[in-house]
């Protein structure tokens, strides 16, 4: 019975993200982005068939288990543009070491004021960072990994929903900045937006993703300490 709630499960998953992402190729609002409208989805097809989350999560943790290899993935168009890279090494990274400071710290200073428990700062901590990475980094820091994933995931819906607009409000006509916005602010959700504005936009943006969770890593427990 397990075998068969796994396989549907990521069916399931999959079919609802095909055809978010129909929807939104042909109405582009927000609101029909696969990482907005699948969830929802998949949270009503749950509650809806009264299949336990345990039940639904023994097939879609393979999709999950795969986002580790995708960030590997972006090694790729970091070798091709190590060259601009290599030139602009200190703009990018106090950018995202000034950056990175302000989102964990802005974070935790929030989550302190409003007297959050410790167990929802750890998990708050890391939202600006990707998904595999931040879930780790919460579960070593005693958070909680799966409340780490969703607050990552909104983090992400607001980067990719705000960055265009900001973008354009900013008038930012550097590649680099642009990349480094969006990979900083909104991870693997941003650089989706970033590839879409052009290649160098989306490989600045990966990098800045991947330096961020790096930086984090270090300076999360840090902050968690003061």
């Amino acid at each position: 019975m397990e075998t068969g709630y796994a396989v549907l499960s990521l069916i399931a998953t999959v079919l609802v993200y095909l055809g978010a992402k129909f929807l939104h190729k042909r109405w582009s609002y927000v609101w029909f982005s696969p990482l907005v409208l699948g969830p929802l989805l998949l949270i009503l097809l749950v509650k809806g068939t009264h299949v336990s989350y345990a039940s639904y999560w023994s097939g879609a943790q393979w999709l999950s288990d795969l986002l580790g290899p995708a960030t590997v993935a972006f090694a790729v168009p970091l070798y091709k543009n190590w060259a601009v890279m290599k030139r602009h090494a200190v703009e990018i990274v106090s950018s995202i070491v000034a950056g990175s400071l302000i989102a964990v710290g802005s974070t935790c200073l929030y989550a302190w004021l409003v007297h959050l428990s410790p167990m929802l700062i750890s998990s708050l901590a890391p939202r600006s960072v990707t998904t595999p990475i931040a879930m780790d980094i919460s579960s070593r820091i005693g958070g909680q990994a799966s409340l780490t994933a969703v607050f990552v995931l909104l983090t992400g819906i607001t980067g990719s929903m705000l960055g265009p607009w900001l973008l354009k409000q900013l008038a930012l006509r550097s590649s680099i900045s642009r990349g480094v916005m969006l990979g900083l602010s909104a991870h693997g959700a941003g650089t989706a937006v970033a590839f879409s504005v052009g290649a160098l936009e989306g490989t600045i943006s990966s990098l800045s993703m991947i330096l961020t969770a790096v930086v984090s890593l270090g300076l999360i427990p840090i902050l968690l300490t003061l």
